[in-house]
């Protein structure tokens, strides 16, 4: 992902965004000083671009990096919290969704009252597991506890929710997925080089810290502690890596209740579905996707191989980590010692409203978006983004056309895909229903298991119905923009459509090199290595020829190898494997977004602005889109679960690949940024 915007869009953004909201002329997309000229740009692109901010931008104490699009999600979120304080106000004015999100706020930052309780909101949890009377209530108390099943692969035992049918994919089915885990990544706990080693003692110290806080003697926490790390390394062994993940086959293992009972007996799985609602014994679940079979049937041995009360003691742990931020300062600072501090490096925990502000997006984030969209976002502003998205895909449709490795059959087939590529720009056509979700005024953590709990019934109510294609999965306050293969749609949030991404007084080459390079990666993400699966209506099916399939496989291997001698930190390497999308993204981004700019300013006669010819700005801009600077251990954290390569490595990959851009810097042969051997997949 990348972020910015082309001058089609500035025009119409810039007139229909309120004053206070308008950029200054200080405020260009592109830099001059943020550079550092006294670095080759053929040498090293990305500290010539960026060498100046770097050096003028300390990472704050809390945050793990601070890069360009860290600063801008800083000050969005600052725009929210006007918002939501003004919505906070309990006036009889307020309408029903400005009073959801007002009290879920104010709630959220009565921060005396939750130190006043301490622990009590968590009791009635603790009491349910310590009155389990067998494994067998297990079943029902996972389909039943005040914490549901995480829906993006966390939570407790394992992940349930619902999705399209790989194969029918007009269809929602129900799908079990893995999870368990405490750490980051199922490689925390099975690697065994001394810093995997490091964090594991460490992650043992914050059980034992977080069981003492719920009043355990020191030595039984320390013990309990040793429980959950025993069982959690267990179910990691059982689970997939991210990189195995990245294939799409892998993941769809279509069974019956009765053969998922088998798998993994020792789990009541007609219990949990009824007890969740989306099956009964006189109305069973047919059938789902059991994402990860094999982490199932590990799950079912170590139901059978763990005592009753050493799951008891894992439960404990896992509905405290869940509830952790909605409790007192004690488990809040111990949480975020070691999730932010140990794993990540942040040095500090970020004021109380930017917290409560990031709650009240994952929770009421269409609720809280149409309060944004109202002040910060208008009908003009999308229709001009959408004109430069339909710009860079008509840059494909030539680029696919012209393909020398790809035939005329393939070729058919991806221009079918392109075509039906539906754009979502700013947000959702029809808002989400909030008015069954219940929010109190003073009551934090009700709050957040009442919408946790709408979020994971509003999911398992697709299970069996036809696909909602107008919906989104990404909030329109939210500075991120995405491409969802199985729907066949790219996602524009109206957050990532806002200032500072772009100005209006600036000349459109680094609009098209900033934010043109951000739709050109969307798109490429479906043709990349996962989303070139899909078919055109988002089913999982192969519409390559064998030959052809074999071309594309072998131009993103090259991808691969390129960004695998990429060292991150230390003797760590960045795993191309795992990168491939994104670097893939990028690189075809990047290159449609510059023929969409090309084609767009054919006709005008182009001058240098600030000693850079237009194409070294076009160039510029998009190194500049990845100015960062970052934690080393947020570096090491994002070396095992990101799929996205460090920012240094988004500007110098590319561009390294890039003909005009060696054209532009009048780069030679044998100088860094020129690769010998180019990769070039779109």
């Amino acid at each position: 992902m990348n972020w910015t915007i082309s001058a089609l869009l500035l025009a119409a953004l810039s007139a229909a965004l309120p004053a206070c909201a308008q950029l200054s002329s200080s405020e260009p997309v592109l830099d001059v000083s943020a550079m550092d000229k006294t670095v080759g740009p053929c040498v090293d692109f990305y500290t010539y671009s960026c060498g100046g901010w770097i050096k003028k931008n300390p990472i704050p104490p809390d945050q793990s990096n601070w890069g360009t699009y860290s600063k801008i999600e800083d000050d969005n979120r600052a725009q929210l919290r006007t918002i939501l304080e003004e919505a906070a106000k309990a006036t009889s004015a307020r309408d029903a969704v400005t009073q959801k999100i007002g009290d879920y706020y104010a709630s959220c930052m009565d921060e005396a009252a939750l130190d006043k309780l301490g622990a009590k909101p968590l009791l009635p949890e603790l009491k349910r597991i310590a009155g389990l009377k067998s494994k067998h209530d297990l079943a029902e108390y996972a389909a039943t506890t005040q914490f549901p099943p995480s829906l993006d692969g966390g939570g407790t035992l394992f992940t349930f929710r619902s999705n399209q049918d790989f194969k029918d994919s007009t269809q929602v089915i129900a799908e079990a997925d893995q999870g368990g885990l405490g750490l980051p990544d199922r490689d925390y706990y099975l690697k065994d080089d001394p810093k995997s080693e490091e964090l594991r003692k460490a992650y043992l110290a914050h059980l034992a810290k977080m069981f003492g806080l719920l009043g355990d003697k020191p030595a039984h926490a320390a013990a309990e502690a040793v429980t959950v790390m025993r069982i959690e390394t267990a179910l990691a062994r059982g689970q997939m890596t991210r990189v195995e993940r990245r294939d799409p086959p892998k993941l769809y293992h279509k069974m019956s209740v009765e053969e998922l009972q088998k798998l993994a007996p020792a789990f009541g799985w007609n219990t949990y579905f009824t007890k969740t609602g989306v099956g009964s014994l006189a109305s069973p679940l047919g059938t789902l996707n059991v994402v990860t079979p094999d982490y199932f049937h590990v799950l079912s041995e170590q139901i059978e191989k763990e005592s009753l009360a050493d799951w008891k003691t894992y439960l404990r742990w896992h509905a405290t980590h869940d509830a952790a931020k909605d409790l007192s300062a004690a488990f809040v600072k111990e949480n975020f010692s070691f999730y932010r501090k140990t794993l990540r490096g942040q040095e500090e925990l970020p004021p109380r409203w930017k917290r409560c502000t990031n709650d009240v997006d994952g929770d009421l984030g269409e609720a809280l978006g149409q309060a944004y969209v109202a002040k910060y976002f208008s009908p003009e502003a999308k229709q001009a983004a959408l004109k430069v998205v339909q710009e860079v895909e008509a840059a494909m449709q030539s680029e696919i056309q012209a393909l020398p490795w790809m035939g005329a059959a393939t070729k058919e087939q991806a221009l079918t895909k392109l075509h039906a590529i539906a754009n979502k720009i700013g947000y959702p056509d029809t808002w989400r229903d909030y008015s069954a979700l219940k929010i109190v005024r003073g009551d934090e953590i009700g709050n957040s298991q009442r919408a946790s709990w709408f979020e994971f019934h509003r999911w398992l109510a697709k299970i069996g119905k036809p696909v909602d294609r107008k919906e989104w999965g990404m909030t329109p306050p939210t500075v991120n923009a995405e491409y969802d293969p199985q729907k066949n749609d790219i996602n524009f949030p109206a957050g990532v459509l806002q200032p500072p991404l772009f100005s209006p007084f600036s000349d459109a080459a680094p609009n098209y090199g900033d934010t043109g390079a951000t739709m050109g990666h969307e798109l490429t993400h479906a043709f990349d290595d996962e989303g070139s699966q899909f078919d055109a209506q988002g089913n999982l099916r192969n519409w390559w020829t064998e030959a052809d399939r074999k071309e594309f496989e072998q131009r993103a291997q090259c991808v691969v190898d390129q960004y695998s001698g990429y060292t991150i930190i230390d003797d760590i390497k960045i795993n191309g494997k795992l990168t491939n999308g994104e670097d893939l993204a990028d690189l075809g981004g990047t290159l449609l977004a510059y023929l969409a700019w090309k084609e767009d300013t054919k006709d005008q006669k182009l001058e240098p602005l600030d000693g850079l010819t237009p194409e070294q700005r076009f160039f510029v801009a998009y190194g500049q889109s990845w100015c960062t600077n970052e934690r080393d251990e947020n570096k090491r954290l994002r070396a095992t679960v990101d799929p996205h390569s460090p920012e240094k490595y988004r500007a110098n990959g590319v561009v390294a690949n890039i003909t005009e851009f060696r054209a532009a810097f009048h780069c030679k042969p044998g100088q860094p940024m020129v690769r010998e051997n180019a990769c070039r997949v779109w």
